[in-house]
């Protein structure tokens, strides 16, 4: 990817977080650390200088890993209680 592709992706990757962390009203601890570190890793890739390709994956996956687990954890156990056989 374009190093001025691969900003603008980050960039629009890390704000649509920081809304998700000011925006969402009933996050735990743990989902607030969480996006927190999503978004470490997402500034770490912003300053790639140094960083070989297969870094840049390994960031990039750790990152998706994160954003995923905050949202499929929060949809099977999170306020919604959506799919939580509990409530159900």
């Amino acid at each position: 990817m374009a190093r001025k592709k691969q900003s603008q992706a980050i960039d629009e990757l890390v704000q649509s977080i920081q809304f998700v962390i000011e925006n969402r009203c009933s996050q735990s601890v743990e989902d607030q650390l969480i996006l927190n570190e999503a978004l470490t890793n997402l500034h770490s890739l912003k300053f790639k200088k140094g960083k070989t390709n297969k870094e840049i994956r390994r960031i990039a996956s750790e990152t998706i890993e994160l954003v995923l687990k905050y949202f499929i954890e929060d949809n099977v156990y999170g306020s919604d209680n959506v799919n939580n056989p509990d409530t159900l």
